[in-house]
């Protein structure tokens, strides 16, 4: 019975995931999380950074990720409690949902370091970088997705076809959930 309504509850997102994947801008390269600081030559006897160009404005905060219970077991979830999801299609860290796939699972942005709460674990949070420059979560190198036509604590979608690949939910440990 849960078949029928796992599939019954996901038929409009197998209607709409038959564009053609290849379509679209080209995935960008996954970002380091490392940064190598630059060496500005300064002049012998002045600093090269004065206290007005230091930033005192704290630093974005980030997407915040947790786990909860679902009929999947324990997945991942967004503070506002939406599901995530991994898309199998994607082989590493760099995202290959645009266009049409982007919109019916729109990707999981941040704007600072992501967090882990619960039982995520933050080495395996990390980020890369999307064509159109914004910056997506990635957890044990998968970019995560929400989907687009799911509430809060729902899920849905888990081990559907669509866009090339299956979507599945996400477990803390970074792999698919249980199908």
């Amino acid at each position: 019975m849960r078949t029928v309504a796992v599939l019954t509850g996901c038929g409009l997102l197998l209607v709409g995931c038959g564009s053609d994947p290849g379509a679209g801008p080209q995935p960008a390269a996954p970002t380091s999380s490392a940064t190598v600081p630059s060496s500005p030559q300064a002049s012998p006897g002045v600093s090269s950074t004065s206290p007005e160009k230091q930033s005192t404005s704290p630093a974005p905060a980030g997407t915040g990720v947790k786990t909860a219970a679902s009929d999947f077991g324990v997945i991942l979830f967004d503070t506002a409690g939406q599901a995530i999801y991994l898309f199998d299609k994607e082989k590493s860290a760099a995202a290959a949902c645009y266009g049409a796939c982007a919109e019916a699972w729109p990707p999981v942005l941040t704007k600072g370091t992501p967090k882990a709460l619960g039982e995520v674990k933050q080495s395996l949070l990390g980020t890369t970088k999307r064509t159109d420059g914004s910056t997506q979560v990635t957890y044990g190198g998968h970019p995560l997705y929400f989907y687009a036509h799911e509430s809060k604590n729902e899920v849905k979608c888990h081990n559907i076809e669509g866009f090339g690949g299956l979507w599945l939910a996400v477990t803390s440990a970074g792999v698919a959930a249980p199908v």
